[in-house]
């Protein structure tokens, strides 16, 4: 009986036990469940807040330029520098790419002047002779426009009419100039050479200059200071528009030039008649003057115009006439017209003997006021604008004050002769 109820207590303590054990195992179903939500909660947390990060990271980046995130980035390459040695780079390539593509078609213009003896009197040894002149020397750029052999470069370059030029190309081949033609309306001129038999010279491809602006990239080529040929220099458009008098009266050569570009890229004595290039390699003007005194100051010719120039002389063989009506003037501006009780105009300085001018009766100290009832006025381009207008054989009404009176002449425009 003992052991029955032993047994009996056994297996009543072991039906205690049961129930125990199944309880347990709830609590730690119940545990375990629990642990679960709450690292899936703890993992998306962290999530979230990774994220938040990458996003305030992002934020701070775009707006404040502030990159937090670039601390847990591989160091292999520095990260400050990047975005300016990726810009470099490009920039290189675009340089380098440019002056592959053009340089076969700038060329270096040669001057040989006759040879003439020269006598000098030298204190220490008394009257001595010395010849000048009858070599070669470089002396301006110019670029190929057509395969057979037209090249263009500034009037001024070739202005010596009685000395003989050459054409070098990039790879020294060499050719005698046969004919020039000087735009008188502009500072360029048209070369004329004779390619070898057989070959092709590669002209440039043409860009434009009309949406130019004003901090554009741009890359001029040339034989710099007439010593160093296919010199490449790179900077950008500074001004846009500009009118300068580009020459010197000791040289015997003063041009007006209005509408030209500004840029500072280098341009020096012998970059004259070379292109200036855009990042595509398109010629967007034509080196023509730099200024005195100052540093990086070059000019150009915009190409639209040379574009235009270039049309009219490819139709009739010549460039287009341009009229003359033989004065000599100053334009007065406003402020100087109404302290001087004057009207606005071109002020005559000098009247050209001869000229349509002097037939039309105009005389020193005149005002011309209007040419066919358009007034001239120094901000709009004065009496050159409005006459660059007009065509040789024209007749013209002008109106100008003399003497506290107005009166109207008519002249007839001439050719411009140089």
């Amino acid at each position: 009986m003992r052991k029955l109820k032993k047994t009996n207590n056994f297996r009543k303590l072991s039906g205690c036990s049961d129930k125990k054990i199944v309880m347990d195992e709830d609590f730690e179903n119940n545990k375990t469940g629990k642990f679960k939500v709450k690292s899936t909660l703890i993992f998306v947390s962290i999530l979230l807040i990774v994220i938040a990060s990458m996003l305030c990271g992002a934020l701070a980046d775009r707006i404040f330029v502030i990159k937090p995130l670039d601390y847990f980035v591989s160091r292999s390459e520095p990260v400050p520098g990047g975005t300016l040695e990726q810009k470099l780079v490009k920039e290189e390539s675009v340089v380098i790419d440019v002056v592959d593509k053009v340089s076969p078609s700038v060329v270096t213009v040669s001057i040989q002047t006759p040879a003439r003896r020269i006598l000098e009197f030298d204190p220490f040894s008394g009257l001595r002779s010395r010849i000048e002149g009858g070599e070669p020397q470089d002396i301006g750029t110019g670029f190929v426009i057509s395969e057979d052999g037209l090249v263009i470069t500034n009037k001024h370059v070739v202005s010596d009419t009685e000395s003989t030029y050459k054409v070098i190309t990039s790879d020294n081949e060499e050719y005698e100039v046969k004919e020039i033609s000087r735009d008188p309306s502009n500072d360029l001129a048209i070369l004329k050479i004779d390619p070898s038999s057989g070959q092709k010279l590669k002209p440039v491809e043409m860009g434009s200059s009309e949406n130019l602006k004003v901090g554009q990239f741009v890359i001029a080529i040339g034989t710099a200071l007439g010593e160093f040929r296919s010199t490449v220099t790179t900077g950008i458009i500074s001004g846009i528009g500009r009118g300068i008098t580009a020459g010197s009266f000791f040289e015997g050569y003063v041009e007006r030039l209005d509408d030209v570009i500004q840029t500072d890229a280098a341009i020096n004595p012998g970059n004259s008649g070379g292109p200036l290039l855009n990042s595509a390699g398109q010629v967007v003007g034509v080196n023509v003057a730099v200024a005195a005194g100052a540093e990086n100051i070059g000019f150009a010719i915009p190409i639209d115009i040379v574009k235009t120039a270039i049309d009219g002389f490819k139709q009739t063989g010549s460039f287009a006439s341009k009229p003359f009506l033989g004065i000599e003037y100053s334009m007065i501006p406003e402020e100087s017209a109404i302290l001087n009780s004057v009207p606005q105009g071109a002020y005559i300085a000098n009247v050209v003997s001869g000229s349509p001018a002097e037939k039309a009766g105009i005389q020193e100290g005149d005002i011309i006021t209007k040419i066919d009832g358009e007034e001239l006025k120094d901000v709009e381009g004065g009496l050159a604008e409005v006459i660059s207008g007009k065509k040789a054989g024209q007749r013209v009404e002008i109106e100008i004050w003399r003497d506290d009176e107005t009166k109207t002449v008519s002249a007839t425009l001439s050719e411009f002769e140089e």
